[in-house]
């Protein structure tokens, strides 16, 4: 119903809204050519948000407007008799319901269409209020997502299995009514939700268990009925495209779904025990990107060192460290850094984790004898200027990498070693020769990966001594230190800790350490070297993220066992 002053938009978004005259004169000037709303035109242009536009139809229907339009749990029920594809459509979703009223947040207040189909599907009265298209969206994400997260492993029994292959749609849009595909859907949503990177489905002599890990730490999330495991494995063989009769290899397989808007990549393997299947899925989701140098935890006095050894000619610059530490995010972040037009960049990786415009990147692939060895053979038949070889496993590649960079290309690549210094010595044993890896590295960056604490929970508190002086070895703690830690809240799942960022530690490999890897020394007085010259150990990193208040004195520790 109109308000008793009738105002136009374009006058609204001039008056209140500060708009300059002429684009909105523009903008209808245009209407005239091309019949489209004009919020629509101001939004194509650039002129004008989402919220803009949302505050200036409030305005004008006199109907109130939300800034963040949330579900209430009792507004969460209507979710059942509203499809999601009907919500996105028409940008409609309940959020809270008094008695025999529903409050209704709109995008668009004129749309009479969704207000009579809602009346008529609960037999309510419907109340609308705007908010913006964007936040509505998301609120829509989040409903639906939290109603599929649960209620669903008692349902599941023998025979539930379908044959049909995985949707191309939303998982969250999913209507079909088996309980082994809604329970399927409902565990890759919940653990996508919770910021999961993986999650395992284990076969145990009584019972299944399936846990996720979230930032690097194993939590239970369901135990699901066992005589229903057979099913969730099944399922999940054909969401991957696997042989579901083979129960006596171990198989590999990837899918990608959309999981509340956002295109997650999920790659699957399983492996034969003594009860039964085990599987694991490694989620990761296509839409984040590929972080920045600065955003993985790099801090500034060891950014300069890095970009140093990255925008040089030909060399080879090492990432280390155990598996899950972040050396993959780490290439990528310094591959984006210096991409460009002037660069041919060619990867060969297993699995290929990131597509990075403008790269060129290759598939391992044994099967067929595409190895990194061989792989990488076949890049330097392709003039390339960087190279980046997933990780180095055996002397093959080692000295073909090797030899690529002191053949005038510069190499990226990860080995498996505990510290920076092990990385040098490890080159020599795998068959390359010492005058050869002094020649061509350029510097080997160890990290690791530390949990945050939650920004949400965060307290200040007085840790105990003998922590203290363990992660201070003997130094003097800095005056006015203050300690901080996470007491667990809705936001962190009552962990304390919310994210992940690096630990490092940079060796730049300098004269003198050449000499020493000539001479075959060991690891320990190449670290020794490095140490002299500047070299700052992994947990000094994390004391310096301690005291930063970004992680806690246990989670450095828990990380750096080893430097003792």
């Amino acid at each position: 119903m109109r308000p008793m002053k009738w105002r136009k938009l374009g006058d609204i978004l001039i008056n209140d809204k500060g708009i300059p005259e002429e684009i909105i004169r523009d903008a209808l000037q245009e209407q005239q050519v091309n019949p489209v709303r004009l919020g629509e035109i101001l939004q194509e242009r650039g002129e004008m948000t989402d919220t803009l536009l949302a505050e200036a139809l409030a305005s004008q229907s006199g109907i109130e407007f939300i800034a963040d339009p949330n579900i209430t749990t009792t507004a969460l029920e209507l979710l059942t008799v509203i499809p999601i594809g009907y919500a996105k459509e028409h940008l409609a979703v309940p959020i809270d319901i008094q008695g025999q009223t529903i409050r209704l947040a709109v995008a668009d207040p004129s749309n009479n269409r969704v207000l009579n189909d809602l009346s008529v599907m609960t037999g309510c009265r419907i109340i609308p209020v705007i908010a913006s298209r964007d936040r509505i969206m998301r609120a829509i994400n989040q409903g639906y997502e939290a109603l599929s997260g649960g209620g669903m492993m008692e349902d599941i029994s023998q025979g539930d299995i379908a044959d049909d292959k995985l949707p191309v749609d939303d998982l969250l849009d999913t209507s079909d009514e088996a309980p082994v595909i809604r329970f399927v859907n409902g565990l890759l949503t919940q653990a996508y939700r919770q910021r999961a990177s993986d999650i395992h489905i284990e076969p145990f002599e009584s019972e299944a268990v399936i846990r996720t890990r979230i930032d690097g730490i194993l939590y239970e999330a369901q135990r699901p009925p066992y005589r229903a495991l057979a099913n969730i494995v099944s399922r999940v063989k054909i969401m991957a495209n696997l042989d579901i009769a083979e129960k006596r290899l171990p198989q590999d397989g990837r899918f990608s779904v959309r999981i509340a808007g956002k295109e997650v990549d999920i790659r699957v393997s399983t492996l034969p025990t003594a009860f039964g299947e085990r599987v694991v899925l490694r989620l990761l989701d296509k839409s984040s990107g590929v972080l920045g140098l600065e955003q993985i935890g790099i801090d500034a006095q060891m950014l300069p060192q890095i970009e140093k050894m990255i925008y040089k000619n030909h060399g080879i610059f090492l990432v280390t460290g155990p598996t899950g530490s972040g050396k993959t995010t780490t290439l990528y972040s310094a591959l984006s850094a210096i991409n460009s037009r002037e660069q041919n960049i060619i990867t060969v990786e297993d699995p290929i984790e990131y597509q990075l415009v403008g790269v060129g990147q290759v598939q391992v692939n044994p099967k067929i004898n595409l190895t990194f060895a061989q792989g990488l053979r076949s890049i330097l038949r392709q003039d390339p200027d960087v190279i980046m070889v997933g990780e180095i496993r055996d002397s093959e590649t080692a000295k073909i990498a090797v030899q690529a960079a002191l053949t005038g290309h510069l190499v990226f690549s990860t080995l498996h070693t505990n510290d920076s210094a092990g990385a040098l010595a490890r080159l020599v044993e795998m068959g390359v020769e010492p005058f050869l890896a002094a020649s061509a590295l350029l510097g080997v960056l160890a990290q690791r990966l530390v949990r945050t604490i939650c920004p949400h929970c965060r307290v200040s508190y007085h840790p105990d001594e003998k922590i203290l002086t363990q992660i201070f070895e003997g130094q003097p703690i800095p005056a006015g230190a203050i300690f901080y830690r996470g007491r667990g809240c809705s936001h962190c799942m009552q962990v304390g800790y919310l994210g992940r960022t690096g630990l490092y530690e940079m060796l730049e490999v300098s004269d003198a350490i050449r000499g020493l890897v000539t001479t075959n020394a060991d690891a320990a007085t190449i670290r020794k070297q490095a140490q002299k010259e500047g070299m700052r150990s992994l947990r000094l990193s994390g004391l310096d993220k301690v005291l930063a208040g970004q992680t806690t004195i246990e989670e450095v520790l828990r990380v750096t066992q080893e430097e003792v």
